[in-house]
């Protein structure tokens, strides 16, 4: 269980790399559980949509744990989901802790128009006027990102199938075959109350 769960960390810390697989397309569910039938998760997404989720026999489960703007340090490998603001600047809709070594990379994402995942490690942390400003390296490059107050930081945690509940949030990153049906090897579901922000 415990090699299951790092792939699945390692998984959600790679998503440019799973872009690639020749298996389907990549596509990102977030909605609510409503049922597990067997092998199949159905989703009610944000849209109002139900969609089922073909789950392999062996998926992995994590859950999502709070943490704090001040658990942020340098060298920690994070990834936040961020839009420029007017400024041009980036600010962070959501931070997520990642394990050492994850893969790096800024690429777009689907949580709000127009926003960026960004896979980085911490290289710096301010205060700002509006929370604070980490500065992070990616690929020989280097971002900042203003982290408000109020965006949610979490970390990812293990999960047992009793997360899998109607009415808990959850987030799958899966695949969709030329036949639309959505297949996944992992799902991120909502642990004491805790929502996955990504």
């Amino acid at each position: 269980m415990r090699l299951s769960l790092i792939g699945a960390f390692l998984a959600l810390a790679t998503l440019p790399a799973l872009a690639q697989a020749p298996d389907g397309t990549p596509t990102r569910i977030r909605g609510t559980v409503e049922k597990l039938e067997g092998q199949t998760l159905v989703v009610k997404t944000q849209a109002g949509q139900e969609v089922p989720v073909a789950l392999a026999p062996n998926f992995a489960i994590s859950g999502v744990e709070k943490r704090s703007l001040s658990d942020i340090k340098p060298g920690d490998s994070i990834a936040s989901t961020s839009v420029r603001g007017p400024d041009g600047k980036l600010r962070a809709l959501e931070v997520h802790f990642l394990p050492p070594g994850a893969g790096e990379g800024q690429f777009a994402w689907d949580l709000a128009p127009d926003s960026l995942m960004t896979n980085a490690t911490v290289a710096g942390v301010a205060a700002a006027s509006q929370g604070q400003v980490l500065r992070v390296t990616y690929k020989g490059q280097e971002a900042e990102i203003t982290v408000p107050p109020d965006a949610p930081v979490v970390a990812f945690v293990p999960g047992d199938p009793s997360l899998v509940k109607p009415g808990a949030a959850v987030f799958i990153f899966g695949q969709r075959k030329p036949d639309g049906s959505v297949s996944a090897s992992r799902v991120t579901l909502e642990k004491n109350g805790v929502r996955p922000p990504m």
